[in-house]
C-alpha cells in the first residue's frame, strides 16, 4: 500500500507514514488510592515485567480512557460521510479501516496481532499540545485515525483493532510505563497470545515478547471491565 499524501486522510491509501516518538501524562495515578476499589477477593497474581499485580474494578478515575472507548462507540455507530480529501474521521477512514481488518480474518492470533502492530506504527507522532492545546489527551481511534496521536493514542487504537478482529477483553490490556532508560512515561498495549505476554508498542518495530523487555516498569494496566496495579 502507498504512503499518505499531504491531502488525504489516515486511510486514503490505506496506510500512514510517520515518526516515533513519545510521552504521556498519567492524570489518574494520584487518585489509585482513593477512586479505584480493589477487588475484595483481590490478590496479587504474577505478572509480566518481573511484576506482581492487584485487579480492581472501579475504573471511575480512568476517565480518559473511559471517554476514549465511548466516542469511538459512538464514532463506529453514526452514518458516516466524508471525502477520502478530508483531514477529518470519515466513511472513508472508516471503511479501509474494515477493508483492513477484514483481509486479516481467518489468519492465525499471531499473524492478526503482528499486522495490526505494523499498521498502526506507520500513523505519525503528533504530542497532545499540538494536536489539542492540552497536555494530555487520550484519543478514540477515529480521532487518531484523523489526527493521529501519542503514544497512548497508538495502544488505543491497537486494542479496538484487535477487538474488531474478535480478541476478547481479557486478551489485552492497555499499560502504563516508565521507560527506566528514559526516564519518561510511556503506553504500550500487551497481548496474551498462546500463553505468553506480547508487546505492540510505538517505539519498538516488531512485536516483542514482555519476558525480553527490561527496560519498563508498569504502573497500572488496563482493559474494558477492570485495572490492575503492578507491584514490584
Amino acid at each position: 500500500m502507498a504512503a499518505m499524501n499531504k491531502k488525504s486522510g489516515w486511510w486514503t491509501h490505506g496506510v500512514f507514514a510517520g515518526a516515533l516518538a513519545f510521552a504521556i501524562v498519567w492524570p489518574v495515578v494520584p487518585v489509585f488510592a482513593q477512586a479505584s476499589t480493589v477487588d475484595p477477593a483481590g490478590q496479587l497474581q504474577p505478572s509480566y515485567f518481573g511484576t506482581r499485580e492487584l485487579r480492581g474494578s472501579n475504573l471511575d478515575a480512568f476517565k480518559q480512557w473511559k471517554g476514549a472507548l465511548d466516542r469511538f462507540a459512538k464514532e463506529s455507530a453514526e452514518k458516516l460521510e466524508g471525502s477520502c480529501e478530508e483531514k477529518r474521521f470519515n466513511a472513508c477512514n472508516y471503511l479501509k479501516l474494515k477493508q483492513f481488518l477484514d483481509s486479516l480474518r481467518g489468519k492465525d492470533r499471531m499473524s492478526q496481532v503482528v499486522a495490526v502492530n505494523a499498521l498502526i506504527n506507520k500513523a505519525k507522532y503528533v504530542s497532545d499540545d499540538s494536536n489539542w492545546s492540552q497536555r494530555d489527551m487520550w484519543n478514540s481511534p477515529g480521532e487518531f485515525m484523523a489526527r493521529f496521536g501519542d503514544c497512548e493514542d497508538y495502544a488505543i487504537a491497537k486494542y479496538v483493532a484487535l477487538k474488531m478482529l474478535g480478541f476478547s477483553m481479557d486478551e489485552k490490556r492497555v499499560v502504563a510505563v516508565k521507560d527506566l532508560n528514559l526516564k519518561v512515561g510511556h503506553a504500550i498495549l500487551v497481548v496474551f497470545v498462546d500463553g505468553k505476554a506480547w508487546v505492540l508498542d510505538n517505539q519498538i518495530p516488531q512485536v516483542i515478547e514482555a519476558a525480553k523487555i527490561r527496560h519498563y516498569d508498569p504502573v497500572f494496566s488496563i482493559n474494558e471491565k477492570y485495572w490492575w496495579r503492578h507491584m514490584r
